[in-house]
C-alpha cells in the first residue's frame, strides 16, 4: 500500500484559485463582481477556460452571474454552506421546536436568517404531507419570504422604506406588500410578537412568523410556518401566538434570559 498522499485534482485546483480570486476582491468597489476577461488575465489563463469553469461553477450555485452587469461573485451555495457551519448550533438547538410546530398544525415550518436583502433557510421541517418543497440553503429576496417581517422587526421605519424602495419590483405593486403594509406587520411582530402575512412566493395561502433572539437580545433568525390551508384570520393568529410562544422558548435554549426576552418582545428592541 502506497502512503503517498493523493494527486491533487487539476480541475479542482483551477476551480479553487477563480473562487479565491473572487473572494479575496470584494470591496466597495468591487461590489458587482468581476468579468471573464479580468478573471483570466488575472489568473493569467486562456478566456475560454475561464468560462467554461465559470459556467460549471455557476450550475452548481458556486458563483453567480449579474444578468445586466454579467459579472461574477461567489454564489448563493458557498454562503449557504458558510452560513449552515457558522449557525451549526442554532439548526441543532432549533430542530426539535420546528419539529413541534409541524407537529401541532401539520404544516412546513422553516428556520430562516436575514442575509443583505435576502432570507436564506437553514433549516426546513416537511408536513406530513408527501409532497414538499426543499428550501434549505436556498435565499429569496425578503419581501418575498414570510419570515422577513420577523427578521426586520428591530429595523427603524425609515431604514425599512429604503430597503423595500431599493428591492420592490416595478410593476409588481399589487402582488407583493407595499411599505405601509410592510410597516404595519412589523409593528404587530414589536407588539405581539409574530406576524401574518400573504407569502409572495410558493403556493402556500399565509405564513406566520416570529424573530429568534440571541443571548444579547438581538434578533439572529425567525422561525415561519407555510399556510398551505385556508384558515380563518382568528386561526392564523392563533397560530401566530404558539409560533410566537416558540420562538420565546427558543430562544431562551440559545441563552437569552428570561427578563431579557420578555423586555426585548414588549419593546421590539434588543435588551441588556
Amino acid at each position: 500500500m502506497s502512503d503517498k498522499p493523493p494527486a491533487p485534482s487539476a480541475g479542482l485546483r483551477r476551480d479553487m484559485e477563480i473562487l479565491e480570486l473572487l473572494a479575496g476582491h470584494g470591496d466597495d468597489r468591487d461590489a458587482d463582481g468581476f468579468g471573464v476577461s479580468w478573471i483570466a488575465q488575472r489568473l493569467d489563463r486562456e478566456k475560454s477556460q475561464v468560462s467554461r469553469a465559470l459556467r460549471a461553477l455557476e450550475l452548481e450555485g458556486m458563483v453567480e452571474r449579474d444578468p445586466v452587469t454579467r459579472r461574477y461573485r461567489l454564489g448563493w451555495r458557498l454562503f449557504a454552506l458558510a452560513a449552515r457551519t457558522q449557525h451549526s448550533r442554532l439548526v441543532q438547538v432549533a430542530a426539535p421546536f420546528l419539529r413541534r410546530l409541524t407537529v401541532a398544525f401539520d404544516e412546513e415550518a422553516y428556520l430562516c436568517v436575514l442575509r443583505g436583502n435576502q432570507v436564506l433557510t437553514l433549516l426546513s421541517m416537511p408536513s406530513s404531507r408527501v409532497y414538499h418543497r426543499v428550501w434549505e440553503g436556498v435565499s429569496i429576496p425578503v419581501i418575498m419570504a414570510a419570515a422577513g417581517r420577523a427578521l426586520l422587526a428591530e429595523w427603524e421605519d425609515e431604514r425599512v422604506r429604503q430597503l423595500l424602495r431599493a428591492v420592490l419590483p416595478s410593476g409588481l405593486e399589487g402582488a407583493v406588500a407595499g411599505e405601509e403594509e410592510w410597516l404595519a406587520d412589523l409593528a404587530h411582530v414589536r407588539s405581539a410578537g409574530y406576524a401574518v402575512s400573504d407569502i409572495e412566493l410558493d403556493d402556500s395561502s399565509a405564513g406566520v412568523s416570529a424573530p429568534v433572539r440571541d443571548h444579547r437580545g438581538l434578533i439572529t433568525a425567525a422561525i415561519s410556518v407555510a399556510v398551505t390551508r385556508t384558515a380563518a384570520r382568528e386561526r392564523l393568529h392563533e397560530m401566530g401566538a404558539v409560533v410566537a410562544e416558540t420562538a420565546r422558548e427558543l430562544s431562551a435554549a440559545l441563552g437569552l434570559k428570561t427578563a431579557a426576552a420578555e423586555a426585548g418582545y414588549r419593546s421590539g428592541q434588543p435588551s441588556g
